[in-house]
């Protein structure tokens, strides 16, 4: 038993600390670690506070940190911060997508930091989307929709997707991208009997024993199966990754869904495949957005929503009380589960998983 009680140093903006940090979360953490917040006002999701004097403020604050969180405003933690924080273990990012963009993650690596990132909070919902899209995907939902708010009438359901090959049970689904989202969607679709297949480069050959699924390659997916789900980030490696050679190979009488991102699919050539209107779309997301008046809009075999896959109310603190889970579990002297590694950083830079 010891008395060590590490002090942690939440470093973000006000928005973040209204809307993220919850009051049941920081008693969570006063439980074991006393904490304070250092306001820092700059960037966003994807970029770091530029101003020099908020990181020399904010290197000034470390010297008795163990634990250090940050988010949205906060500087850089390169190597010059991070020489100032002698006692520092563990650096967790929020919001960041894993892109490690306040965070020089070898710098801390260098120093015996750990660093873990939660943005795998907003996960939840996405895979929910997923599958909800799925669902309506395959019963061809939004061309009934267009029907009905036409004035409805007869339509020849011999001719309709959704009435031909409209059940999820048994069928085979494939996710392009198996990370916290594939994951947490595979649960969600095992009740559907489906048989699970996932092209991933980056993740270990046994995550298919442990999680249950058949590891294949990008073609097999396209070809073979009855639902196709793009999961991935938009890295230098997945943009335009489904162009119009790889939505050929997807047969007549499937579903493609999209809640990554809409670079990841060639927009031109996805609305050329989809013109043809013997495959069903689930789109969240798509190149260019908003869809403003794109003919893509009007498509009966297309569904639409408006990136709204990872967005609720309830994501926002689930980033911290994850990131809690975290910091209790690592001053426990137990392991951390969402660790940027040098894979998890290659994935994101879209640099050779194999590397």
């Amino acid at each position: 038993m010891t008395d060590f009680r590490p002090n942690v140093l939440l470093a973000c903006d006000s928005r973040v600390r209204n809307d993220y940090i919850d009051a049941v979360d920081l008693q969570r953490l006063e439980a074991f670690a006393n904490w304070d917040w250092f306001e820092c006002e700059g960037g966003d999701i994807y970029s770091s506070n530029e101003d020099p004097a908020t990181a020399k403020e904010l290197a000034g604050r470390l010297a008795a940190v163990d634990g250090l969180v940050v988010c949205h405003g906060c500087p850089t933690l390169g190597e010059s911060v991070l020489q100032q924080a002698p006692k520092l273990k563990i650096i967790g990012e929020l919001e960041g997508d894993r892109f490690a963009s306040r965070l020089d993650v070898e710098a801390a690596w260098a120093q015996g930091i750990c660093t873990v990132d939660t943005t795998n909070g907003s996960s939840y919902p996405v895979a929910e989307w997923a599958l909800g899209l799925i669902l309506v995907s395959l019963r061809n939902a939004g061309s009934h929709f267009r029907r009905i708010i036409a004035g409805g009438g007869d339509y020849d359901r011999s001719q309709d997707q959704g009435y031909l090959r409209g059940d999820l049970t048994g069928k085979r689904v494939g996710l392009i991208g198996c990370g916290h989202i594939g994951r947490r969607l595979i649960k969600f679709l095992k009740p559907f009997e489906t048989e699970i297949w996932v092209h991933d480069p980056y993740i270990a050959r046994e995550t298919a024993d442990v999680v249950g699924f058949t590891k294949t390659s990008l073609d097999n997916v396209l070809r073979q199966c009855d639902v196709i789900v793009s999961l991935v980030p938009q890295t230098p490696r997945t943009e335009g990754m489904i162009g119009q050679r790889e939505l050929e190979l997807i047969p007549s009488g499937r579903v493609l869904v999209n809640v990554s991102r809409g670079k990841v699919i060639d927009s031109a050539a996805l609305v050329e495949r989809l013109r043809r209107g013997d495959i069903v779309a689930g789109l969240d997301v798509f190149d260019p957005e908003p869809f403003g008046d794109h003919e893509i809009i009007h498509f009966d075999n297309v569904f639409l929503s408006p990136h709204i896959a990872g967005v609720t109310a309830a994501s926002f603190p689930r980033f911290f009380t994850l990131m809690v889970d975290e910091l209790q579990r690592f001053f426990a002297g137990h392991e951390t589960l969402f660790d940027l590694t040098p894979q998890s950083i290659a994935n994101r830079r879209g640099s050779d998983p194999d590397a």
